[in-house]
This record gives structure tokens, sequence and C-alpha cells, in this order.
């Protein structure tokens, strides 16, 4: 859409939270050399709760209060603010929200890294999210479609998503800050990746080599995305590289991103192949979940498993040719075998794994091994068993 804005008007806000400080640091990007002053106010409801002023372009620092609410998605605490650009008198104001959390890994009892939110141990545990639509494709079809599978997750009982090789519109990332789902958020790559994809190992392979002009633009649209995303309280994880997919100079590029976001962990290899840098050692196995590889000083994740399919005729994209790791012919045997991993995952939690991605959340066109079909009118599975077993694993770190 194009809306009008003032001659002086602010184009970007940059907020970051910080929860051991109980303070919230707002970047004010304008089109205007040197504002006079940027004022933001801070709202819990109608309640002002904070406000800060800062010169000549100086970020805004605001003390929260004492007992400030965090953002968990058990309870998506959002406030509410209010920038003001003042040049010439008032110029320019919008509206805009930010919440208190923090992203982490620590150490546990036994000496396992675990991811943590907001300085608690916290298993982190979604589906893959493909974001494709029948009636739509790449593009959701209307807002109530783009919100649904975000709902249809949380109703699972999952507490995160993996938004896998794809950016969404910004509406998406506020229905997860709103809803309460940690994003997991894939950089969508290009380009030709190692001649090897190494999974149960170190990388011990030549790395691809991209052109300067695809390399180039690696680094700008990967910059441009967390750019883009860098002030929704939601997102919890960078994703560089897929399962090798055009992946170079992943020590280089982890480096970069850890550096340009501190406040995110980084997932340098989803799948392989394996580096030792950035936060996270992500583990892909199917159909069932394995822990073959563990690192004792990043979280060791288990970044894609699962892929239960079953055809559901009346709603399939192709009426043969329909793929899944492994496939069944009815709710019951799917609810079960979904269990049956479900189980085995809780008991290698207290082996080492600190996160899991389950695929997926719906049928993708040829794809049938979604919670949901493609047209989103029938759920395959028993929910409530479903979400029984789901918030089991959620919960498997609150001891």
């Amino acid at each position: 859409w194009l809306e009008p804005v003032a001659a002086q008007h602010i184009a970007q806000l940059k907020t970051t939270p910080d929860i051991d400080k109980k303070t919230v640091k707002v970047e004010v990007a304008t089109n205007v050399c040197s504002p006079d002053k940027v004022e933001v106010k801070v709202f819990d409801g109608k309640n002002l709760v904070a406000k800060g002023a800062a010169l000549n372009g100086v970020p805004v620092e605001l003390t929260m209060p004492e007992d400030v609410k965090l953002w968990t998605p058990e309870s998506p605490s959002l406030y509410n603010m209010e920038v003001t650009l003042y040049k010439y008198g008032k110029a320019d104001q919008v509206k805009s929200y930010t919440a208190l959390r923090k992203f982490s890994t620590h150490k546990d009892k036994n000496g396992i890294t675990r991811l943590q939110l907001n300085n608690k141990d916290y298993f982190q545990f979604g589906p893959l999210d493909q974001g494709w639509w029948p009636d739509g494709l790449y593009t959701a079809p209307t807002d109530e479609a783009l919100v649904y599978d975000l709902k249809k997750i949380k109703d699972f009982g999952y507490n995160m998503v993996r938004k896998h090789v794809k950016v969404e519109p910004a509406r998406w990332y506020t229905y997860c800050d709103q809803l309460g789902l940690i994003v997991w958020q894939d950089m969508p790559n290009g380009g030709r990746g190692p001649a090897e994809w190494q999974m149960h190992k170190y990388y011990d392979g030549a790395d691809a080599i991209r052109s300067a002009a695809s390399e180039a633009n690696y680094r700008k649209e990967w910059k441009e995305i967390i750019d883009y995303l860098y002030s929704y309280p939601s997102i919890g994880v960078w994703v560089p590289f897929n399962e090798a997919w055009g992946q170079f100079k992943t020590p280089e590029i982890t480096k970069w991103t850890k550096e340009y976001d501190p406040s995110r962990l980084v997932n340098p290899a989803s799948g392989g192949n394996h580096y030792t840098c950035g936060d996270i050692l992500d583990l892909h196995n199917y159909p069932g979940p394995n822990l073959y590889l563990y690192d004792p000083i990043r979280a060791t994740v288990l970044g894609e498993y699962g892929g239960i399919g079953m055809a559901l005729k009346g709603h399939l994209w192709l009426a043969d040719k329909n793929w899944g790791y492994v496939k069944f012919n009815t709710p019951e045997e799917v609810t079960n075998e979904y269990i049956k991993y479900a189980d085995h995952l809780l008991e290698l939690i207290e082996k080492g794994f600190s996160a899991a991605v389950y695929t997926q959340i719906t049928d993708v066109e040829e794809e049938v091994n979604g919670l949901v079909t493609y047209d989103r009118k029938v759920i395959k599975v028993d929910e409530p068993k479903i979400k029984a077993i789901n918030q089991k694993i959620c919960n498997s770190l609150n001891k």
C-alpha cells in the first residue's frame, strides 16, 4: 500500500530489550539529518510506564518498571510504543510495540548446554512451516489464511515455529509476537552448495566457492532480512544455511551474523554441513528422532524429523505421486506414529537435545506429511492427543 508521510518523518525503528538491566534501547532512523529531538513513550495498555528522549540521532534509552512483564509463548506480553520526531515543532509520530525477552544458552546441572528463554532452561518445540497455500502459492490468499496456520500451531501445543527458507510479510511476525510463538528464521538460499553434504560428522570437505556477485548478493539480502525483522520480539534464532544449500564460508557468515545481532542465537548449518561455530549444532533425522552427534559447548537440537505422510483423497494437490518419509492410511495410525516419535524424543531430551522441529504443519503440494491438509480443511491427526504430548515435550525442562 501507499502511505503519505510528513516531509520530515520517521523511517524505521530498531528496538533492543535487555531484561537483565530492565531497559529498552530504541534507535530511530529518520530522513532528517539532525532532528531536534526524538521522544519515546512506552505503555502497558493505556498506562504510561516509561518515557525518554534523545537529541541528534542518539538512541533513546528507556528504564522499564521493576515489575516488568516478560514475553514468553505462555504469556506474550507486549508493550505499546509511541515515537515522536520533533523538527520545527512536532514533525511526525508513529505507533509501534516492543517486548522484554532474552534468548541465550547455559549449561544445566548435568553439563548439557540448553537453550534458555529469559535466563531459564526452555525446550523449544515446533513445526516446520514453509508458508504455501494452494490458492495463493507463496502469498496467503487472505489475512485470515496468514494467521490460521499460526493459531493452529498454538492449538497443537507448540511454542515455536521454524520459518523454512522463506521470509513472510510483516503481519506474520506480528501475529507470532501476539500469539506467543518463537520463530527460527531461515535464510532462503540460492547458489551452488558444496559437492558433499555430511550429516554425521563435522564437515571436512571442500567449501563451495560462490562468484563475487553471488556472495555479495547473499550478504546484502541476509543483512536486509535481519534489518527487516530485528525488532520483532518473537524472532529467537537466525539460520543462515540449511542442508548445505548454497552454503559457503560458514564460520565467517556465522560470526558476522552473531556480531551484527548479538541479541539472538545463530544456528549456522541446519542439518549439516557442521562447523564448530555459532550457538547451535542442528541434526536432521527422518523419520524418527536420533541423537547421533552431540556438542558439549553449543546447544544440540533436532532441526528436522518426522515427515509422517497420509494422502487424503479430495484434499490432494496431485492425484498420485504424493510423498512422505513414511505413509499411513488413517488419522489414528498417523497419531500413534507421532506419539511413538515423541516418546523417543522425550528420552533424547534428557540425553542432550534442547529443541526440535517436526516436519511439518501442513501438506505442501505433493508433500503429504502435514498435520493439516494443504487446503486447510482437514486436521489429519487426533488433535487433543497431539497437543497433550507436545505440551509434555515443551515442559520437559521445567523442573
